[in-house]
């Protein structure tokens, strides 16, 4: 096997394939290395590609010029400049890890999952980027919660990665069937129910997992996503906790996000449990995930409805009728308020980088003149 196709095989064992290839070529031609994101933590990020991983940093002006969510995340195809130290190592050398490489570019995504940043500062994560298939990960004992799932479910069809709900720790419910239906009716969205600890149930996400594919779960802490992992790549990547025996909840382990690959080639990114998820600027998912009461406003009276106390509101009907949930539709009119507020913030800082911008102009044409006059 020649030098090259073993640094094609290395990169496709990662996702690479002809479309990433073809977005990259201006930059292999300005002499950057392709690598993909795998983990991070405390401003260094691990790269995999052509020789094996290494370290990656971006530099003070990258970060100074990025703007919100433009900064490397997890499951991101980035160009980065070798050091003459990575240029003289081999694939599988464990020196690589000690030389961080700069960070140049990071290549347009297909997808991102965000959300709003935990904390009171209104900004932007990226919880990972480029992954095509999201499992919404939830136990069948406490921990399942629809109006939660809800939020999942629309960051996930808001970023434009197929969405599935995986019930975890069937082995712990009777009725495991009838929820599976329950929820795939009220959440549209395909739900299986598996159980990380003894197997039972794992051929359900098999049609997922397949070769170059990347899968990312999510859910919150204890629900038994590192014991899927596990599972599914059939040995001990990410440490587990036994289940507590007061609510059968497992322990949260996972501490950052880390993309892995399975044996049959899939790869997949375990996250650490959220224990709030705020949606960003996810107008697009919220409405996919309620379609219905979507497609029955479009009967309201008013146009403006907001399905509250408004006469010949159709949504508010189908409540009164039972052929709505009113725990949905309080989802969905808080959903949207949620969103409703963080424009006002963005549509203030564009404003205000408009005003400044003219301000610098008008003073720089004043500058101008004064210097003209003088000239005179």
């Amino acid at each position: 096997m020649s030098g090259v196709d073993g640094i094609l095989r290395a990169l496709e064992s990662w996702g690479w394939n002809e479309e990433w290839a073809a977005a990259f070529a201006p930059s292999a031609a300005a002499g950057l290395t392709p690598a993909r994101v795998i983990s991070q933590q405390r401003g260094r990020w691990l790269l995999a590609g052509e020789i094996g991983e290494w370290l990656g940093l971006v530099t003070g002006k990258f970060r100074h010029d990025a703007a919100m969510g433009d900064l490397p995340a997890v499951g991101d195809w980035i160009g980065c400049a070798m050091s003459a130290e990575h240029k003289k190592a081999r694939p599988g050398r464990e020196d690589a890890r000690h030389h961080a490489a700069r960070i140049d570019i990071v290549l347009p995504r297909h997808t991102a999952l965000t959300r709003r940043a935990a904390g009171s500062r209104v900004t932007l994560q990226v919880v990972a980027a480029n992954v095509d298939v999201l499992l919404v990960a939830t136990s069948v004992n406490g921990d399942l919660n629809p109006r939660r799932l809800e939020r999942y479910v629309a960051m996930g069809k808001d970023s434009g990665a197929e969405t599935i709900v995986v019930l975890t720790k069937s082995d712990l419910s009777d009725d495991g069937d009838a929820l599976v239906a329950e929820l795939a009716e009220e959440l549209r969205v395909r739900v299986v129910a598996l159980s990380g600890r003894t197997g039972e149930g794992l051929d359900a996400v098999s049609p997922w997992l397949q070769r170059g594919r990347t899968l990312a779960l999510v859910g919150s802490s204890g629900v038994g996503k590192s014991t899927l992992l596990n599972r599914l790549a059939g040995r001990q990547l990410m440490d587990t906790s036994e289940i507590r025996e007061d609510d059968d909840r497992g322990r949260h382990t996972t501490t950052h996000r880390e993309l892995f690959r399975l044996p049959g080639g899939a790869l997949l990114l375990d996250t650490p449990g959220m224990r709030e998820l705020g949606l960003w600027d996810a107008e697009d998912g919220v409405d996919e995930t309620f379609d219905e009461l979507v497609e029955l406003a479009l009967s309201c009276r008013f146009a403006d409805c907001s399905h509250t106390f408004e006469p010949g509101c159709a949504v508010l009907a189908a409540v009164a009728a039972g052929s709505v949930d009113a725990g949905r539709l309080a989802s969905y009119r808080g959903l949207n308020r949620e969103m409703a507020d963080q424009h006002p913030t963005a549509e203030r800082r564009a404003k205000d980088r408009r005003f400044n911008k003219a301000a610098r102009d008008a003073s720089a044409q004043a500058a101008d003149r004064r210097a003209n006059r003088h000239g005179d």
